[in-house]
């Protein structure tokens, strides 16, 4: 007996999407659906490559289709189409579906390595990724990435460079090496805004913006030119550390730029015999966020492969793939795409939505 396109339907409908709350079939997740006989054929249209419930969600459909009277092959492809968060970015040509600041209260906390990892851990997952690299005074993504110049120009376009997988501009791709930039704020503002719209960018799914560190012109400078999906606030787990952040923190707030959660990086040092050194103190940044009502995206321990990767242009999510430190990168990564699509659906459709931490 070969199965019903219905009684099909039926029965992924009673697999939920564990973020949004509902079926997969009323989200129309479920694309080109074919049977053949025994077989069953069909896409699951996740709302990001990073999904970290892809795994669970292809089970669930699987488990769902074994009381479908008749079906017993089940070939499943998991895809992905991003939402757009909706807010209108006139300053860019093409579309950029949602952009995420990488900020932080002070320097010395390891911003420039959680954006480009975050970046290249997005890239690796299959979406679409830029970097920009608005961090104009200390502009360190072209030596982490390992990228020495820019393509040719096309007319008055900038065309951005690419590394990994991912499309990059930065400050230190148009001026002299060691060129000091000694620049007041409305410098900084026709820099970001010519980032955005003269830099041929492409279609992407995710902008991923480098600040600098503080709570000064850049920023707002940023806030006002690129309408923002939301921040990530990048800390230690020190004390005067924390200090800072929770200032970077209330900027986005005041700014009323969603916040997508904190991150403390250096969180620990792993020892020879297996214990950890809290070289700079722990917890944090998990305290922050539970003082902040912010969510807490992750913990990254210090690993000296993250200062060589950076210093050799290899970005440590590709250089050591499975160690914990790439690992934790990768599902911070997972955890911002995550949350920016549930907000996008949200947004956009009104939906109920339940972000599993």
């Amino acid at each position: 007996m070969t199965p019903t396109k219905e009684a099909v339907l039926k029965a992924l409908g009673t697999v939920q999407e564990p973020d949004l709350g509902q079926d997969l079939v009323t989200l129309n997740m479920i694309r080109n659906l074919d049977i053949q006989g025994d077989r069953v054929s069909f896409t699951v249209m996740l709302t990001t490559p990073a999904c970290p419930l892809r795994g669970k969600i292809e089970a669930d459909c699987r488990a769902a289709l074994k009381s479908v009277e008749g079906v017993k092959n089940v070939d499943i492809k998991m895809d992905s189409d991003v939402p757009n968060d909706g807010r209108m970015r006139g300053l860019v040509n093409m579309p950029i579906r949602n952009a995420i600041a990488v900020g932080s209260g002070k320097g010395g906390v390891g911003k420039s390595t959680v954006s480009v990892n975050v970046a290249v851990a997005l890239a690796k997952a299959g979406a679409r990724v830029g970097l920009m690299d608005a961090d104009i005074y200390g502009p360190n993504t072209p030596t982490m990435l390992g990228v020495e110049k820019l393509p040719p120009p096309n007319g008055q376009r900038i065309i951005p460079a690419e590394a990994y997988g991912l499309k990059m501009v930065s400050m230190g791709l148009l001026v002299k090496p060691g060129q000091p930039l000694i620049w007041r704020g409305p410098m900084l503002n026709s820099a970001i805004r010519q980032f955005l719209g003269d830099v041929e960018w492409g279609e992407l799914d995710y902008l991923i913006v480098d600040l600098p560190p503080g709570t000064g012109d850049a920023a707002l400078s940023l806030a006002q030119a690129l309408p923002l999906s939301g921040a990530i606030i990048v800390t230690l787990p020190q004390m005067v550390s924390l200090e800072d952040a929770g200032r970077g923190l209330n900027m986005f707030k005041t700014l009323e730029v969603p916040i997508l959660g904190v991150i403390e990086n250096m969180s620990w040092l792993e020892m020879p015999d297996g214990s950890k050194m809290d070289l700079f103190g722990s917890g944090g940044g998990e305290k922050l966020a539970m003082e902040t009502g912010t969510p807490f995206l992750g913990q990254v321990p210090i690993d000296q492969n993250v200062r060589i990767g950076g210093d050799s242009g290899k970005p440590i999510v590709e250089s050591h793939p499975d160690s914990v430190v790439a690992r934790s990168f990768t599902d911070i990564a997972m955890k911002i795409a995550q949350k920016v699509s549930v907000a996008a659906l949200g947004a956009n459709n009104s939906l109920p939505i339940n972000i599993v931490e």
